[in-house]
This record gives C-alpha cells, sequence and structure tokens, in this order.
C-alpha cells in the first residue's frame, strides 16, 4: 500500500506464506506499477526480514523499513486497510475456497482504490491521489463550491471549501533530534 495515498498497488490471497512467496509478490507489484518505492515498510515476519526478499530490494536500491518489535500495530494506514477489509458488509463468515477469496478481494480492492472516498484524503479515492488528479478534482469542487456560496449565501456561515490533501504521510516518524542528527 502506498501509504500517503492509501492506494494498495498489489494483494495476493495464498494457502500459505513464504519467503518465496513475498520475493515474488513484491517484484510483480513492482513490475506492475513500472518503479520501485523508496522504501518498503513491512512487518518482521520471517517471509519479510528473508534473505530473498531483503536481496530484492538491495538490488532495487529499496530501503527496508520493519515494525518496531513486538508493536502490532506500528503500520497504521495498513492495520487501518485491513479494518476496512474485514469489517465490509459483503466479507463472509468463511470462503467457501481460495478462489471465492481472490474473488472477493478482486471486487473488494477495486472499490477501495476507485470507489472508497477517504476523510484523511479530503474526500478523494486512493486511485485519485496515487494517480495525482486529486488536485485538478479539488480545483473543481472549489468552483462548485464557490458556484454554490454565491448562489445561495445564507445557506453558509463561511464560504466552503473543499478538504484539504494531507502534506505527508509517515510511519514512525523521526523525532525532531534524529532529522537534526541525519542532517
Amino acid at each position: 500500500m502506498d501509504i500517503y495515498s492509501r492506494y494498495a498497488p498489489g494483494w495476493l490471497v495464498a494457502p500459505g506464506e513464504s519467503a518465496e512467496l513475498a520475493e515474488a509478490f513484491i517484484a510483480s507489484t513492482i513490475a506492475g506499477v513500472g518503479a520501485a518505492p523508496g522504501v518498503l515498510h513491512a512487518d518482521r515476519g520471517s517471509s519479510m526480514t528473508s534473505k530473498p526478499v531483503a536481496q530484492l530490494l538491495v538490488d532495487l536500491g529499496v530501503v527496508r523499513s520493519h515494525s518496531r518489535p513486538h508493536v502490532s500495530d506500528d503500520n497504521p494506514y495498513s492495520e487501518a486497510q485491513f479494518k476496512t477489509l474485514k469489517y465490509c458488509p459483503a466479507f463472509p463468515q468463511r470462503f467457501g475456497s481460495i478462489h471465492d477469496a481472490r474473488a472477493f478481494c478482486a471486487a473488494f480492492f477495486d472499490a477501495y482504490n476507485h470507489e472508497h472516498r477517504h476523510a484523511a484524503l479530503g474526500l478523494h479515492t486512493p486511485a485519485s491521489v496515487y494517480s495525482g488528479t486529486a488536485a485538478q478534482i479539488r480545483a473543481h469542487r472549489t468552483i462548485v463550491l464557490d458556484q454554490a456560496y454565491v448562489a445561495n449565501p445564507q445557506r453558509f456561515a463561511r464560504p466552503p471549501t473543499p478538504p484539504r490533501l494531507p502534506a505527508i504521510a509517515w510511519i514512525n516518524q523521526p523525532t525532531p533530534e534524529a532529522l537534526i542528527q541525519t542532517r
């Protein structure tokens, strides 16, 4: 997941977890996107800390970032997305098969990326923010709100403005002291 936009460029449902599967998934997702991220943040599970994944990221020039030991919610963006998935009204008690789980996730991630509007993203979709169209959409929203205000100023306490996009997103934001030391 791209933490700034909340866009999920890839997902995988598999019957098990392995270092080789994680390596192949990361490689195919990066190939699908067309560019490697600067940083890849992951939990400290054996697959994500494995030699195949570490070597792939070194080869691609991607910095590895891992959650702090014994901190299960160290990636709030991923945890929030997972909660959205699990609390989706259509999420079943059990999947009939792995194929059913994959079909559900295909529909879910398409809707999550292209229809789900996030309050933290100024009510934009992850795809809009990820692809860079959010600024144009926000500018259009500004025009529409300005027209609504001019036509009916009594409906508003003050001229309305569309919600802002976040300026930056962090996982484990460095302290000001740490940033000063790295300069």
